[in-house]
């Protein structure tokens, strides 16, 4: 018999109060990633593929026993989504897939503070922040990512850009509204695709598989924020990474809400809160890098971090607090280190 598995907990931003969080799937990622990466890495490496990525993906969302409505209705109970935030409340419920691609009035119920040095969350998920200096309590390299592998060896210039700076990863749960949005206003200054594995987000998975971020697919934006119009923050490296179950990462950049949808590139100036892309579908996660002395993190978001209340798996892997805050997309998460 199984013992029971460690629980997760997070701090809820609005509140301070501890929440566990409930893992899917919990126990079937465990016995993959404690047992099947060591026993059976021929079958470990075939499951985080990007086959059996979009397999799994249709399975859960295209292809739901019963009724696809049904099965909406029930997914959208057993994750609590708000429906009332929803665009199209009905259109949503019409299958797991349109449930997991929502729409939402983030002008209405995703506020953006007006200063525009702030940084804002580009997602609704649970954030860590991090530090790449090794002198920093936050220093936290090579446990999540490494940063060569994250941006990639043959781009060396945006290595050195970074290094020895800050970072927040924010991880997405199923439950989630699963745009991204830009977390700064300037000019794109490169994307590129960097194809990978699809290793699962979950907590237990991520302490198992050494440096996970850096293996998995992902899209690299780097953004010029020190132009007119730009938030005056240094460079800002967006990563969306895709995890199990993620098939695609679609690039969408809108001016206005969701309307005229078009890909991001290179030379395009986007704007801090307006949706960029969007995962299809699953668990994913977004890492920011900031150019050291750029930015400073929310104070309670540091002080989260390091809360030595809360029963992370981070925190019982690595032996000291590392611990998630849930943050709302458009939210603050850190300014201009001159304005604080």
């Amino acid at each position: 018999m199984m013992p029971d598995l460690p629980i997760h907990q997070y701090i809820e931003r609005a509140s301070g109060a501890v929440k566990t969080e409930q893992l899917l799937a919990d126990r079937l990622i465990h016995v993959l990633y404690h047992q099947g990466r060591e026993y059976m890495p021929a079958l470990f490496k075939a499951l985080t593929s990007a086959r059996t990525s979009r397999l799994l993906g249709w399975l859960n969302y295209d292809r739901p026993p019963g009724s696809r409505r049904a099965a909406a209705e029930r997914l959208a109970r057993t994750l609590g989504v708000d429906l009332s935030e929803c665009c199209d409340p009905q259109r949503v419920l019409t299958s797991p897939r349109q449930l997991f691609e929502r729409q939402i009035r983030y002008w209405d119920r995703r506020p953006m503070p007006a200063a525009p040095d702030v940084v804002t969350a580009p997602a609704d998920a649970r954030l860590l922040v991090t530090s790449l200096a090794e002198s920093s309590l936050f220093f936290i390299k090579e446990k999540f990512f490494d940063l060569e592998e994250l941006l990639g060896p043959d781009k060396p210039e945006w290595r050195m850009l970074f290094a020895g700076g800050d970072a927040a990863i924010l991880r997405l749960t199923p439950d989630k509204y699963h745009y991204n949005h830009a977390p700064v206003s300037g000019r794109v200054a490169d994307i590129y695709l960097i194809d990978g594995d699809f290793h699962s987000c979950n907590p237990g998975a991520v302490v198992r598989q050494v440096t996970p971020y850096s293996k998995n697919r992902r899209v690299v934006t780097i953004i010029d924020t020190e132009v007119p119009g730009g938030s005056r923050v240094g460079p800002v490296a967006m990563i969306e990474i895709v995890a199990l179950m993620i098939g695609d990462i679609v690039q969408c950049y809108s001016v206005r809400q969701y309307e005229a949808p078009q890909p991001v590139t290179v030379g395009m100036f986007i704007e801090r809160g307006q949706p960029k892309s969007l995962y299809r579908p699953g668990s994913s996660v977004d890492v920011l890098l900031f150019a050291p002395g750029r930015i400073d993190f929310c104070p309670d978001l540091r002080a989260n971090t390091l809360h030595a209340g809360a029963h992370s798996r981070f925190s019982r892997h690595f032996g000291r607090p590392i611990v998630e805050t849930d943050v709302a997309v458009r939210s603050p998460i850190a300014a201009r280190k001159e304005s604080l």
